[in-house]
Formats: C-alpha cells, sequence, structure tokens
C-alpha cells in the first residue's frame, strides 16, 4: 500500500511530520508485509500523477483534508511520532488517530 506522509526534508531516518503547508517533500511509502519496502520523496503531492494512494498522515487534526478523503484515502494523524521510522512503526501497529467528518 501506499502512503503520504508531509515532511520536512528528505531522509527517512531524521525527516519529521509537519503540517502540510510547511511540507517542503512528500514521502512516499510503499508499506507491505508490515515493513516499508521503499520511500520515495516529491517537490509536490502533484508529481505522483493518478497512481492510486491508501492512506496519508498528517501532522495534526486540524489540517484540510476532505479533498484527500474525497479522493478515496484514509486519513490518520500522528499521536506523538515524528519521524518516518516511527510513524510506519504506530502504523503497523494502529497507534495513529483515524480522522472522521
Amino acid at each position: 500500500m501506499l502512503i503520504w506522509i508531509p515532511v520536512e526534508g528528505s531522509d527517512v531516518k531524521t525527516s519529521k511530520v509537519v503540517p502540510q503547508l510547511e511540507a517542503k517533500q512528500w514521502a512516499l511509502v510503499d508499506f507491505d508485509a508490515g515493513e516499508i519496502q521503499s520511500v520515495k520523496f516529491y517537490n509536490a503531492i502533484d508529481e505522483l500523477g493518478v497512481e492510486w494512494v491508501d492512506f496519508i498522515i498528517l501532522a495534526n487534526k486540524f489540517e484540510n483534508y476532505l479533498d484527500f478523503m474525497n479522493a478515496g484515502m484514509m486519513v490518520l494523524v500522528v499521536r506523538e511520532e515524528e519521524t518516518i521510522e516511527d510513524i510506519m512503526e504506530a502504523f503497523k501497529f494502529k497507534e495513529l488517530d483515524e480522522i472522521g467528518l
């Protein structure tokens, strides 16, 4: 499955999740069998094109998320996790919060 995360940089171990308006990069994580398969970084979320993305993980519940939901993505929010590795570990154990209407 593919997962978007707005981040401040392009390093898997140190880049921290940020609100989408502050994102310098967008990490696209390919997550399968409970592990990160690959991470690609994009300057803008539109660079991916029309490929299906399953989830987006945001920094807080106050961000604009309706466009993502309308596109068919499940929207999750971090609790205390900051790095991509920490976020994906929490994702694996269903420790992220779901945004609902």
